[in-house]
């Protein structure tokens, strides 16, 4: 999967097989990155319950996901990033990766049993297209596992997204709406939200553990290279998946308010295609 924080690294740094770090691919294995690494693990662990069968990854990024998602399924992991594609065929031999087009799957009709799609389609231009391209490759009743930052969370009160590898950003309404348009049923809408032990690191790092992961990273990137607080890098490398919570919106947790939203629909059970 890929990131979704934006300004976070000035230069490229490398992950020990040489895959750039460009601050919009997350990566296993670096202590700075495990907040983010984990905020998208789990999601995959939610979802690998329900990819059985034959799997489409859409923007399989470094290719960590695709590799939980094959124990129990026979995954395809699409990237436009052919350094991407490499790397995936590398370290993860019950993988197949190809270099591909979002919009323009190169798969038959009908032919898969799931898409998954993390952290991906606010990166894309036509976003109605990729979905619609989604719901052609699903079988009758395929499902489409989706996730993307929450718009009023991740750029509050803004039309042009903060992020400048992004071209639009969703809210929870708007990324449903998104979804019927397209042709999906049963569209359920999911937040992911900090669990107490995150609360309590937000409030220990000034209110806002991202915050202070943010200003770490300017402050490096000024330079000359400052180390991470040393409280604040033993916090961030502590992180497990067990400190997100992923619910419906309800009182207490409302979609709204969610750092990413996690979408779930699935094609009607009797498809044109």
């Amino acid at each position: 999967g890929t990131a979704s924080r934006g300004f976070r690294h000035s230069r490229p740094a490398m992950t020990s097989d040489d895959l750039a770090l460009t601050g919009e691919r997350t990566v296993p294995g670096i202590a700075r990155e495990n907040y983010w690494f984990r905020r998208h693990l789990v999601v995959y662990e939610a979802l690998a319950p329900r990819c059985r069968g034959v799997v489409l990854e859409a923007g399989c990024g470094e290719g960590y996901g695709a590799d939980l998602l094959a124990v129990e399924a026979r995954v395809l992991a699409l990237d436009y990033d052919a350094a991407a594609i490499r790397h995936v065929g590398r370290r993860y031999p019950r993988v197949a990766a190809a270099r591909a087009n979002l919009v323009a799957l190169p798969v038959r009709d009908g032919e898969v049993d799931a898409v998954v799609s993390l952290q991906v389609v606010e990166h894309l231009w036509d976003q109605g297209l990729f979905l619609r391209e989604c719901r052609r490759v699903l079988r009758p009743g395929g499902a489409l596992l989706l996730s993307t930052p929450n718009r009023l969370t991740f750029s509050p009160g803004r039309d042009t997204p903060l992020n400048p590898f992004h071209t639009r950003e969703l809210s929870a309404a708007e990324l449903a709406a998104l979804l019927v348009e397209a042709g999906f049923v049963d569209v359920v809408v999911l937040g992911l939200l900090h669990g107490p032990r995150l609360c309590a690191l937000d409030a220990a790092h000034g209110g806002s553990l991202i915050a202070a992961q943010t200003a770490a990273v300017l402050a490096e990137a000024a330079g000359p290279a400052e180390a991470w607080p040393a409280a604040l890098l033993r916090d961030v490398a502590t992180v497990t998946t067990a400190d997100f919570a992923l619910r419906p919106d309800g009182p207490g947790h409302p979609l709204d308010a969610s750092l990413d939203l996690v979408a779930l629909a699935h094609t009607p059970a009797e498809s044109p295609f």
